[in-house]
């Protein structure tokens, strides 16, 4: 593998919430990115509803922003709140966009997944039904390690920074590991 290539990443929160602890997850994601990597942090605020009429009519210039960022990065970073035993509504929303023709940016791109939830399991439901978009889209998700930060109340101060050692160094891994899937699947 070619140590010395750059993976330009993008982080994606599916929450819009101003103290999410998903968005709160991917701030920490950039303090521990590994040598070998970039990770810019996507804003989905502005990202309209789907509607096939305006998509016909061409992308919303929100959208079409966020297409243009999507392709350009090498890899993709999900964080995923759980609503509802499933991911958000925005954050589905913003896949609808991202998989429209023509050319979807997101066919074929190495992907990780990682959520926070006050609940004990740590959007592991939501996970798993994302996992489920990324088939029909033909990403390529990591497989290990799964990061599902459960009691998140717990694991972030009031500022809403990762105290929680341990998660941090799990982040990193999710990391690596993506690095590491994304050099694999595209050497050049």
């Amino acid at each position: 593998m070619a140590q010395s290539r750059v993976v330009k990443t993008l982080g994606i929160s599916g929450s819009l919430r101003k103290g999410s602890f998903n968005t709160a997850a991917l701030r920490a994601a950039v303090e521990v990115v590994p040598e070998g990597m970039t990770l810019e942090i996507a804003d989905i605020a502005e990202i309209p509803l789907y509607n096939d009429d305006v998509r016909a009519a061409g992308y919303p210039p929100a959208v079409q922003h966020l297409r243009d960022r999507v392709a350009a990065a090498d890899a993709l970073l999900f964080a995923t709140p759980e609503y509802n035993y499933s991911i958000s509504g925005v954050l589905k929303n913003v896949i609808d966009w991202l998989s429209r023709p023509p050319h979807p940016p997101v066919i074929g791109k190495p992907v990780a997944i990682m959520g926070a939830s006050p609940g004990l399991l740590g959007t592991g439901r939501a996970q798993y039904h994302l996992r489920q978009c990324f088939v029909f889209l033909d990403m390529f998700p990591v497989n290990k390690p799964e990061v599902m930060i459960g009691q998140a109340g717990s694991r972030f101060d009031a500022q809403g920074t990762l105290t929680d050692q341990p998660t941090r160094d799990l982040i990193a891994q999710l990391l690596t590991s993506l690095r590491e899937w994304t050099l694999r699947l595209n050497p050049g």
